[in-house]
């Protein structure tokens, strides 16, 4: 390659290893200098770096890539194995394990101009793109916590609230049935069978290349677990609804639509995900986060499981200080300072739990918010309080 300024076309067949067609310009001024791009590519394997020039987007992302061809044509020199290169991590690859670069932005995601993935839409907005030529599917997963049913009182009917009103167009997605799997060994919201997951998401409507917006009643925890779901397996552009239907301003209908099929196919993200054992290790080696109130953590109250306290090692960060007295999100500067002085540094891994992955799944969306990505444990206390054998501790003091 002759130095100097060139323009160089990449596309899924042009390059061995990627995972979505796409097209970007790249341009080089000299042939080993960095590659500029303008649109996020998906591929795996040993990163390099790529930084944005466009007017909006200007934040640096490391880009993996595969194979020989890739690394000659940026200049960088071939590296053995499928493990990202250890100069290429960054305090942002915080909770991929050692070796490996996390994919927290994913092709098509929006992002702010601070580099923080934008997680939420405003009513106004949605109103906007509702209108525009690309509409986003809508997913009503209105849902709540109740203890109701062990007084024999009748549990909240989120079906029901549905059919009373909700956004025009929106389909409903039952959370215990569709966004998590049976109760059992593994919490009471354990993870859905990802092809039953896919399934229902089709069936909503949800395609790959069509945005997703995701709504409930306005607490935010069950439209974070359908965000966190969709962005676990892969989808690209999904984002809550900041204050829930409560926040929406113009009519709303009682007409059930049918859409279309969808072509969404999950494909799980594992670095995003935490087990009871990568939960208890992260609690010493980084920062997990509780998202529970602040008496089920000091094991003062436990109305639901066997036994009060938290994990050994887990700082309390309720997630309902992450929303201001009208139910919308802080802003992001001020849960970043939040988190930070929670112990969020840019040196340490960060994972969230809750009672069964609902709540801990908002904690997840308000860090995405504040430009922090998070792994979730899923089977969080439901989970981890169902083994005598674990450790628990209780009172203030993490540990």
């Amino acid at each position: 390659m002759a130095a100097g300024p060139c323009t160089i076309r990449l596309t899924q067949q042009g390059v061995p290893g990627a995972r979505r067609a796409f097209v970007s310009p790249i341009r080089l001024s000299d042939p080993r200098a960095s590659v500029i791009v303008t649109l996020f590519s998906a591929l795996r394997g040993p990163c390099v770096r790529f930084r944005s020039d466009g007017p909006r987007h200007r934040f640096r992302h490391r880009v993996p890539v595969r194979g020989s061809a890739e690394r000659a044509l940026v200049g960088q020199p071939a590296c053995p194995g499928s493990t990202a290169c250890a100069r290429t991590r960054t305090p942002r690859d915080r909770y991929c394990p050692a070796g490996r670069v996390a994919r927290h932005r994913r092709l098509g995601h929006s992002v702010r101009q601070d580099g923080a993935m934008n997680a939420i839409i405003s009513a106004s907005e949605l109103v906007d793109e509702l209108a525009g030529g690309d509409p986003p599917v809508l997913l009503d997963v209105r849902w709540q916590l109740s203890t109701a049913k062990a007084a024999g009182a009748p549990p909240f009917d989120g079906r029901a609230e549905y059919a009373a009103g909700h956004l025009p167009g929106a389909v409903y997605v039952d959370l215990d049935k569709e966004l998590a799997s049976a109760p059992g060994a593994h919490g009471r919201h354990p993870l859905p069978d990802v092809g039953e997951f896919g399934a229902a998401m089709r069936r909503a409507g949800v395609s790959q290349r069509r945005p997703v917006v995701v709504y409930d009643g306005g607490q935010g925890w069950a439209a974070a677990r359908a965000w966190w779901l969709l962005r676990w397996t892969g989808h690209p552009n999904v984002r809550v609804l900041d204050g829930g239907l409560p926040s929406w301003a113009a009519p709303l209908s009682t007409d059930v639509p049918t859409p279309p099929p969808g072509d969404f196919t999950p494909v799980p993200d594992a670095p995003g995900l935490l087990d009871a054992d990568g939960a208890a290790a992260l609690a010493r080696s980084g920062v997990l986060f509780d998202a529970r109130a602040g008496e089920r953590y000091r094991g003062e109250v436990e109305p639901i499981d066997p036994v009060g306290g938290h994990i050994p090692g887990a700082v309390s960060a309720p997630t309902t200080d992450n929303v201001a007295p009208d139910g919308r999100f802080r802003s992001a500067e001020e849960l970043r300072a939040r988190f930070e002085t929670l112990g969020a540094t840019e040196d340490r891994a960060v994972g969230v739990y809750c009672g069964s992955g609902v709540s801990g799944a908002h904690e997840v969306l308000a860090l995405a918010v504040a430009g922090i990505p998070a792994a979730l444990y899923v089977g969080s206390w439901s989970e981890w309080s169902s083994d005598p054998a674990r450790p628990v501790a209780v009172g203030p003091d993490p540990q």
